[in-house]
């Protein structure tokens, strides 16, 4: 690296569903820009969240979990993975210290052989959770599953153990280059499109088996309202079944209105201002196999 060059590229991470690729992105940025949830598959776009240092600019690439498709929608965020792993400069491969390696660890590994141009770095996360040895034992069996680690790094998202050892890892990884984007963006993200995760996160909340698959959430307007210092936003909570609108609406309303409640209380710091926030709940059925309604959210 020349004297007072700086360095800017993407980096994104791998690994098995609920290995904290959201939670490790916005400990990164500092900022939370990709929603985080215990259901698999929670990801659903590539979120680039922005993290600028003096020795240059990291462009963090969250993405959909690897997994095996059961639904277009699956197959489609699949197709999305395999395009940012393609054009990233470095590829993280996550492995929670907690669990031992297995199988899915080795399959997702090995599948790295098709990036070539991607430099990899093994993170061992979660270490907040593990004790001494377990985290020593978990370095041993991550690090002898690639020859071609450019580092292996334990640490805690939670607890921002090792992030600044990460961080300087990925940037003097990249390539030299003026920041991709200005120093006060934090991601490319819409304020649509943030809304609209955070009010899919709130949905996503208690609830279980197919139904955190089946929901989208559209954002049809937010505008400021005249003559006050409201925010009006307007959205849809969109599901595949009437069974499923009904869990949604809750006995009398009351679970749309916690959704509501917890949604509005992260989208007022977001738009600076307090905001009436409008929820409807519609059915498209089986939009998850449907090229047209896939079309019309967004996927």
């Amino acid at each position: 690296m020349t004297s007072g060059a700086t360095r800017s590229g993407f980096a994104t991470f791998v690994g098995r569903p609920n290995v904290g690729k959201s939670t490790l992105t916005n400990a990164l940025v500092g900022e939370k820009v990709a929603i985080t949830s215990d259901k698999p598959q929670t990801t659903r776009r590539a979120i680039r969240g922005i993290l600028n240092r003096p020795a240059g600019q990291l462009v963090i690439v969250d993405t959909p979990g690897i997994h095996k498709p059961r639904t277009l929608l699956g197959q489609r965020l699949n197709d999305l993975v395999e395009q940012v792993l393609g054009d990233v400069d470095v590829i993280g491969f996550l492995v929670p210290a907690t669990d031992k390696v297995g199988p899915g660890d080795r399959r997702i590994a090995a599948s790295l052989d098709g990036y070539p141009r991607a430099k990899k770095v093994a993170i061992v996360t979660k270490t907040d959770l593990a004790g001494r040895d377990e985290i020593m034992e978990r370095l041993m069996e991550v690090d002898s599953l690639r020859e071609d680690w450019a580092a292996v790094i334990p640490l805690s998202a939670v607890t921002d153990e090792q992030l600044d050892v990460l961080t300087d890892e990925l940037l003097s990884l990249m390539p030299e280059g003026p920041a991709l984007y200005p120093d006060d963006v934090v991601t490319d993200e819409s304020t649509a499109d943030r809304i609209a995760e955070i009010i899919r996160e709130a949905a996503l909340e208690g609830v279980r088996d197919e139904l955190p698959h089946s929901i989208a959430v559209t954002v049809e307007d937010v505008a400021a309202r005249e003559d006050s210092d409201l925010t009006d936003v307007f959205a849809n909570i969109v599901v595949e079944r009437d069974s499923q609108k009904a869990i949604i609406i809750g006995r009398k309303g009351s679970r749309l209105a916690d959704v509501g409640a917890r949604a509005r209380a992260q989208i007022e710091p977001l738009v600076g201002s307090r905001v009436f926030l409008s929820l409807r709940v519609r059915v498209a059925k089986e939009w998850q196999r449907d090229p047209k309604q896939l079309g019309r959210l967004g996927f």
